[in-house]
């Protein structure tokens, strides 16, 4: 009589390794909840809260509306503008932070740094910084939106670049090209589509997020929407975010629309 041996995915080591992790996971989980302090008394308060403000809200002021067409109008150009400069910007980076067309380990590192440095601070925080050094206005909202974007589409530029088909690229240098030429007349074409995804995808983030950094200053429909909220003027904020609901909307069919055509 044949034995037969019973198969496993995980070895008895992995198994007790991975369900530590799964406990460590649920403890700091706990934690963090009991750090947090959460006051539960107001849950029972919450909807009747909530229905105020929304009986206070509704209905929206109309009238309000020819006055916010112009900051919705800025904030749709910091977007654009933002994303358009974050795209200049991020196509070096990309190639300094892609393993196959680095000059050097330098210069590889310095890439990478650019792209988490960038990725990791929030744009409210870049807005505040921008505020700080230019003042308030659409420059300093145009900026933030950029130096945040440069890091996302860097970072899945340079993914791009990393897949090309090395055989171009040899082909172009082998005409006497330089590295230059090389990356116009090679690598551009070759990661056009990604490019484009990538723009069109950060440019609908981008929409929300210039929504939001008015709060501190930095231009676009979050100014009003900060104004109308601190004087209590809740038919004014109901405006205010229908509009952006419906921009953030048109910015999403756009987004896609484009995604769908560079596949």
């Amino acid at each position: 009589m044949t034995d037969y041996q019973t198969w496993e995915r995980r070895t008895p080591r992995q198994r007790i390794v991975r369900y530590l992790m799964m406990l460590i996971v649920l403890v700091a989980a706990a934690i963090s909840w009991q750090l947090l302090q959460i006051e539960y008394n107001y849950l029972g308060t919450a909807p009747t809260e909530f229905m105020d403000l929304v009986t206070r809200m509704y209905p929206p002021n109309v009238g309000y509306s020819g006055e916010i067409i112009s900051p919705m109008i800025e904030t749709i150009h910091i977007a654009i503008l933002g994303t358009a400069l974050a795209v200049l910007m991020s196509i070096p980076v990309a190639l300094i932070g892609a393993e196959n067309t680095t000059p050097n380990r330098l210069t590889f590192l310095l890439g990478k740094f650019i792209i988490s440095a960038s990725r990791s601070v929030n744009v409210i925080i870049w807005a505040l910084v921008f505020v700080i050094v230019f003042g308030s206005g659409a420059l300093a909202g145009t900026l933030a939106i950029a130096v945040r974007s440069i890091g996302f589409c860097s970072k899945l530029i340079a993914e791009a670049i990393e897949e090309i088909d090395p055989g171009q690229v040899e082909a172009i240098q082998a005409t006497g090209a330089n590295s230059v030429e090389a990356a116009i007349y090679a690598i551009v074409p070759q990661v056009k589509p990604a490019l484009i995804g990538v723009s069109t995808y950060r440019w609908d983030i981008n929409v929300r997020a210039s929504t939001i950094i008015g709060f501190v200053g930095a231009g676009g429909i979050g100014v009003e929407l900060n104004t109308s909220i601190n004087f209590f003027a809740w038919q004014q904020v109901l405006t205010i975010l229908l509009a952006i609901l419906a921009i953030v909307i048109f910015s999403e069919v756009v987004s896609a629309y484009l995604r769908r055509k560079v596949r």
